[in-house]
């Protein structure tokens, strides 16, 4: 008898899945790695996989006839809203939420390179290039709906240690906290990477939410999934919400973007992709990568030749898939490095025998053609690794808006309410 989704109540282990999906159980596994399918852990470490999320998969890589979703930078309509943001980098979120249609009255960032990128493409918006430290954000009390920032966690040595606004003192969370104070906007938005759930056994995320709670924000959290948001990249960010409690109604809700049932292949985000410079292997390497397929890495290589390329890593525990990686044509990029010929995080074009070029890497992380990055060709590779991929910001943007407006669709968003890091983690681990 073959196994069918309704044969099971509300979710399917590894095995079943597979045999639902009429699939090889390392395809799932192939998969989850890649963000493409999410699972679920149990205490005892069996990992399990919903029925919608099994059905979401079948329609949206195995059903006949279907097909992924189109490459396009999302735009809406302008708005009356105003953001300020901190720590800007070269503007992906800023660019993001322009599309939304959310206008930066304010930009900062110390980067010079990312500097020029943001004055040359945002003329109409302030940008200081200076330390955020020495700047009085008082002046733009009362008239900013949205300060936003994504600041490091890194150099947290206090957190977790009871003191609140205090253990966030002499880390750049602490002028993101500031301005907010100085600024006392309706929304707060911070952004991280996913690693910031679990820095300091959570504590440094607890640290963070303890603070704007005192500035007077009820906080939320959420983690974003970029491949699932008309983002042709397996990317993670986490998004902290603070709601000033003076400007909404008792016990509210934040809304975060609901997860599409489709990705955008890189074969769509490359099409008619402009040349531009780019790195290049050297010879050896070159010689390496030629004999890696599409999608495939450093195990497709000879048994002798990968010890040669791999050195000691080669002897080190893990799956190193990163390192002499090839992408492939009809999935989403893995999430984009500062550098796409480094050996550890190597982003090989599908096709060509050399690393994804500028242009690529910026059309992957949703920034238009006509976007121009400032500086040599390693910076702008690290001003675009480093971004917030602009339709995500976009997607963000429009839920703040509604947010601010009380407007929930259900249709695009989901409702959040207040969750510890650990519940949080739980739901993506």
């Amino acid at each position: 008898m073959i196994a069918k989704i309704s044969d099971f109540k509300d979710r399917a282990s590894l095995f079943e899945a597979a045999t639902l999906l009429k699939i090889h159980p390392d395809t799932i596994r192939r998969w989850e790695k890649k963000g493409l399918i999410k699972g679920e852990r149990e205490s005892s470490g069996k990992r399990f996989f919903s029925l919608e999320e099994i059905d979401r998969t079948n329609k949206k890589y195995l059903k006949k006839g279907t097909t992924g979703g189109a490459y396009k930078i999302l735009k809406a309509a302008k708005t009356k809203y105003k953001a300020v943001e901190l720590f800007a980098g070269c503007g992906g979120l800023a660019l993001g939420f322009k599309n939304a249609g959310i206008h930066s009255e304010l930009l900062v960032e110390r980067d010079r390179d990312c500097v020029e990128t943001l004055k040359k493409n945002l003329p109409k918006t302030q940008v200081f290039g200076e330390d955020v430290a020495k700047i009085d954000f008082r002046p733009w009390k009362g008239s900013v709906d949205i300060v936003s920032g994504g600041f490091p966690c890194q150099a947290f040595s206090y957190a977790g240690h009871g003191k609140g606004f205090g253990d966030t003192r002499g880390t750049l969370f602490f002028e993101f906290a500031r301005c907010v104070n100085e600024i006392r906007p309706k929304i707060a938005l911070g952004e991280n990477v996913r690693g910031l759930l679990m820095h300091d056994n959570g504590r440094t995320l607890e640290t963070m939410k303890k603070t704007l709670d005192e500035l007077g924000y009820i906080v939320f959290t959420h983690l974003c999934r970029a491949q699932f948001l008309d983002v042709p990249q397996k990317r993670e960010r986490l998004f902290i919400i603070g709601m000033r409690k003076d400007a909404f109604p008792k016990d509210p809700s934040a809304y975060f973007p609901r997860e599409k049932n489709y990705t955008v292949s890189l074969r769509e985000a490359l099409r008619n992709c402009p040349d531009s410079p780019g790195q290049k292997y050297p010879p050896r390497k070159a010689a390496v990568m030629q004999l890696i397929p599409e999608g495939g890495y450093w195990r497709d290589l000879p048994p002798l030749l990968q010890k040669e390329y791999m050195g000691a890593s080669y002897f080190l525990g893990g799956g190193k898939t990163g390192m002499a990686r090839r992408l492939s044509w009809g999935e989403p990029s893995l999430t984009l490095t500062c550098n796409p010929a480094q050996k550890q995080t190597e982003r090989g074009h599908p096709k060509e025998n050399r690393p994804l070029n500028v242009r690529e890497y910026a059309r992957i992380q949703t920034f238009p053609d006509l976007w121009s990055f400032s500086g040599s060709v390693s910076s702008q590779y690290k001003q675009i690794g480093n971004a917030v991929p602009v339709n995500l910001g976009f997607h963000m943007g429009r839920c703040l808006i509604a947010t601010l407006e009380a407007k929930f669709d259900t249709a695009t968003m989901i409702e959040v309410k207040p969750k510890t890091a650990q519940e949080e983690l739980a739901l993506f681990c």
